[in-house]
């Protein structure tokens, strides 16, 4: 017996599928709107949610990843009054099990019930995958999705496209499936396909016999040789030409390649991990990348994460980096204080981690003889970045005033409206400057106030 939840508003659906539902000898419970949903799934082990699209408090498809991170991480079927392809796309990319419309029939409504119930009782019988992540670092919800699609690919033998901007850590990806393979004691061999002459590709793939070209005074293995038995990684293969794209197709087909300037085929028995930042289905579309390899190399994807959708690992990510560049350079390790990674995790991060490294290295070449590490130790792009964050949330109201209005009055009475007031405008005029970086010019442009008025505030706040 399963325990269902049915999160929908409707009280005549909710009682039709409780009705079938529990005639098949399962537990059901219903919720009428997402955060009462949400309270029950963190409360108690459901095996499956039925989820509606439209809810009172919000669209159902944009907290799929939410139920799903509940503890027992149950599946989620989507139900849905209206047709809509997008919606369907979105609740299968966000992890949902199926996307079924109302206007189905109960019995068509419940056999993806069925199937996902086979489905998590047979997964629950699998042995779970230790992983070697050493050097993978965060335990967001999005960073699990990755290492549960790395889990997969690692007890693979399939070849594995991994997608995500750069700098997301595609290459410590590849190299964490390998390391947990069963090839992890052959080579692990990188090839860099941006920075491939094109004249050279092949040879540096394939190999050369001596005399094969000019220049050839000898001849020279491949890496596609050097990875037998083990894995080639091919970095950033949306970047390879398309001619050598048929070249290797056929190499990925029949596990075989001829050297240039050679007679005779050889053999290399290697798995294949690609990594890419680019959209490859719209360089099909273009006609810049072959519809037939992609076919090859998408058997498992991985999608890695910008650092800015995962920002609960910044503070983990950085701390690691710290220690470990620390511990290398013989430095003390250092303290934080609050605002330090208040500004880290305001920041977008367009370098992602590999940016998030940078700054670790300008923290520790820049404070070599502090113990604390304050906001104003970071590069001026993100404390800038971090003040106009600020500057643009709703202003805070009065300590005094906040515990009014929360019923836990700390003063004896509500302070005046005149004395509210100037403390709101004494802190928009300080995080105005800090912003504007003192710039009169800019203060008045970006509050919209004339010049003679933001000086008779500077005057009358004692701001100078």
């Amino acid at each position: 017996m399963s325990i269902i939840l049915i999160m929908d508003d409707d009280p005549m659906m909710n009682e039709a599928l409780t009705s079938v539902v529990e005639s098949m000898g399962h537990r059901v419970h219903c919720a009428f709107t997402i955060q009462e949903g949400l309270n029950m799934a963190q409360a108690n082990g459901y095996d499956l949610v039925f989820l509606d699209v439209n809810m009172p408090d919000g669209n159902g498809l944009d907290f799929i990843e939410r139920i799903k991170d509940a503890p027992s991480n149950p599946e989620v079927i989507i139900i849905t009054a209206f047709s809509n392809s997008d919606g369907a796309r979105l609740a299968i990319e966000n992890g949902g099990w199926d996307y079924i419309q109302k206007a189905s029939s109960l019995e068509e409504m419940t056999l993806p019930l069925i199937r996902a119930l086979q489905y998590r009782k047979e997964k629950g019988k699998r042995t779970p995958v230790c992983l070697n992540r050493e050097k993978i670092i965060g335990n967001s919800l999005q960073m699990k999705k990755a290492l549960h699609e790395l889990a997969r690919a690692a007890g693979s033998s399939a070849n594995v496209l991994i997608q995500g901007q750069t700098g997301t850590g595609k290459e410590i990806f590849a190299r964490t499936i390998h390391d947990n393979s069963k090839r992890s004691q052959f080579n692990f061999v990188v090839v860099d396909c941006a920075s491939l002459p094109e004249s050279l590709v092949e040879s540096i793939l394939f190999g050369h016999e001596k005399g094969a070209f000019t220049g050839a005074d000898k001849a020279r293995e491949g890496l596609i040789a050097q990875a037998h038995e083990g894995t080639l990684f091919l970095d950033e293969i949306g970047e390879l030409p398309l001619k050598v794209q048929k070249s290797f197709l056929r190499v990925l087909q029949e596990k075989k390649y001829r050297p240039i300037g050679s007679s005779k085929e050889r053999s290399s028995d290697f798995r294949l991990i690609a990594a890419t930042n680019r959209n490859l289905d719209d360089m099909v579309r273009k006609n810049r990348f072959r519809s037939d390899l992609l076919f090859r190399l998408q058997a498992l994807k991985i999608h890695l994460p910008a650092l800015k959708e995962r920002r609960q690992d910044i503070k983990q990510l950085f701390q690691h980096y710290m220690n470990e560049l620390c511990e290398l350079k013989g430095t003390t390790i250092k303290g934080y204080s609050p605002d330090f990674f208040e500004a880290l995790t305001s920041y977008d991060w367009p370098g992602n981690v590999r940016e998030l490294i940078n700054v670790v290295e300008h923290v520790i070449a820049s404070t070599s003889g502090e113990s604390t590490l304050f906001a104003y130790h970071l590069p001026t792009c993100i404390r800038i970045h971090a003040a106009e964050h600020a500057l643009a949330q709703p202003i805070d109201e009065p300590h005094e005033f906040s515990d009014v209005t929360r019923g836990t009055t700390n003063t004896d009475e509500l302070p005046t409206y005149r004395g509210f007031r100037r403390q709101s405008e004494s802190r928009y005029l300080q995080k105005l400057i800090t912003v504007t970086r003192g710039d009169k010019k800019q203060a008045c442009k970006r509050s919209g106030l004339s010049r003679a008025h933001f000086y008779q505030l500077l005057k009358d706040h004692n701001i100078r």
